[in-house]
């Protein structure tokens, strides 16, 4: 039986409103201060973003009764601090799955996740290369990575952390690869669109969402180019297999293009960009993701009396909110 609770989700807490519901619990870290007494730092979360809990004087074995990943609830305060949202946690207790509602947990994608499918098989369909599209085919064959690509996060924190937002960041590259390409007729734009979709495909298998977006064990060991690469090539043995072997050079630059996605290797890539279709996708996913950043921090800042939000550890900088007002 799941507990009658009045929510009020974290992106409408009042500052000095009193707490008294269930959160989920992302990671925790217990501290101490300044006079010796511990106390315990959290990440509490619902579908509508997270805030940092805060409850101090505890003993280690209240500690350790918090379960992250798990539900927590919480009685407290919401306050500002500094600009940003937190609870003064005064009392806490696990909660039991059965107690909540998993759709005020799991945040989705605004746009439905069929209709965005629906939208990047149609682009798919503007490749012309019969190679590529041998291997696209493979891809979409492949049920149970469709299944796990529509619903995997693009990433766990930073940009499209939500079921379907994988889905919906490939989308968006696609969308901005079609609209940039004709700026550029020297590029190949089947290699593009291709890359586009397969750039980070290998996220279906790193990362996944159960209550919250985690990695998976196999993602956290390999990471989500490599898994990539691996498909990539699997795939292709598989369309060789049916009489049509994909030419190596080919197979080359597309992996190199999902290989160098990154950028650089102090971010993840193993290869720097060496084809002007690999600028032109590391920019546009980079791109993807800081616009997403920017609007989410500025929809999400409380305080409609100042220009700047707080510091935006992602992006290095506070953002400036009032460009609707310049003119």
């Amino acid at each position: 039986m799941r507990m009658a609770e009045t929510r009020t989700f974290i992106d409408q807490l009042k500052n000095g409103q009193t707490v008294d519901q269930i959160f989920l619990v992302r990671d925790k870290d217990l501290r101490v201060a300044r006079n010796g007494s511990k106390y315990v730092t959290c990440t509490l979360c619902d579908k509508t973003g997270t805030l940092r809990g805060q409850m101090w004087q505890v003993p280690d074995a209240f500690y350790e009764s918090i379960p992250v990943e798990g539900f927590l609830q919480v009685k407290g305060r919401a306050e500002d601090y500094k600009g940003t949202m937190q609870i003064v946690i005064d009392a806490c207790r696990a909660a039991p799955a059965q107690a909540v509602r998993l759709d005020d947990f799991i945040a989705v994608a605004p746009r439905d996740v069929e209709a965005m499918w629906t939208d990047v098989l149609e682009t798919l369909r503007k490749i012309k290369n019969k190679h590529l599209r041998l291997l696209i085919k493979k891809f979409l064959e492949d049920k149970d990575l469709v299944g796990a690509f529509k619903r995997a996060p693009a990433a766990l924190q930073v940009h499209h952390p939500y079921v379907g937002g994988l889905l919906e960041h490939t989308l968006n590259l696609l969308n901005a690869s079609q609209a940039l390409l004709p700026l550029y007729p020297k590029l190949n734009a089947d290699l593009v669109l291709t890359g586009a979709f397969l750039h980070d495909i290998g996220k279906s298998a790193e990362l996944r969402i159960d209550t919250a977006a985690q990695y998976t064990e196999h993602g956290q060991l390999m990471g989500h180019i490599t898994i990539a690469s691996i498909w990539i090539a699997e795939k292709a043995a598989r369309v060789a297999a049916d009489g049509e072997e994909i030419p190596p050079r080919l197979l080359d630059v597309l992996q190199h293009i999902v290989l160098s996605h990154h950028g650089q290797r102090e971010f993840g890539s193993p290869v720097t960009p060496a084809v002007p279709e690999a600028y032109f996708l590391h920019y546009l996913d980079n791109l993807d993701a800081k616009m997403f950043m920017t609007f989410r921090d500025i929809e999400a800042d409380r305080d409609p009396n100042t220009p700047f939000t707080p510091y935006v550890r992602h992006l290095e900088t506070s953002l400036y909110k009032w460009t609707n007002k310049v003119d």
